[in-house]
């Protein structure tokens, strides 16, 4: 999978690894879900203000967040086949916006590191791309929480 690592703003500081860590996570989760080789994201880490001008914009919610994703197309259908999801050529499934500063917040919350929670980010994000999205109803919830149990599992990261 190809995909490009931004930040915003350019001055905004990461914790070690960052891009490093989200490359790898995101690259490998892409292998376990068969994506083409071809497919491609985008990945913005931004600040709180940013994340939440953006959820207040796109989703009517004045508060900071973790993560949103804005898929390329509108409806992806989360159970879908892999070689129909990556097709035969490049596919940009869409954008993943993660708030650093949440980010390093929930890692010490939750008493994981933040490398942990910011692959945890990546793979959610990534799968609401893949049209899972846990906001439509408790099946669809838990389907997307043991898609992230597993994935997680399967890179060995644990909190």
């Amino acid at each position: 999978m190809e995909m490009e690592i931004n930040r915003e703003p350019e001055k905004l500081l990461l914790p070690l690894k960052t891009e490093e860590t989200l490359q790898t996570v995101l690259q490998k989760t892409a292998e376990l879900l068969k994506l083409a080789d071809d497919t491609e994201i985008s990945v913005l880490l931004v600040d709180n203000a940013t994340i939440q001008e953006l959820n207040r914009d796109y989703r009517g919610k004045d508060t900071p967040t973790d993560v949103l994703s804005f898929p390329q197309e509108e409806e992806l259908d989360a159970e879908a086949e892999p070689a129909v999801i990556g097709g035969p050529s490049t596919r940009m499934l869409g954008d993943i916006v993660i708030s650093v500063e949440k980010a390093v917040a929930q890692a010490t919350e939750y008493g994981h590191s933040v490398e942990r929670e910011l692959a945890f980010l990546a793979i959610h994000g990534l799968l609401h791309l893949l049209g899972h999205d846990h906001e439509k109803g408790e099946a669809a919830k838990k389907l997307m929480r043991a898609e992230e149990k597993r994935i997680l599992a399967a890179l060995d990261i644990s909190r």
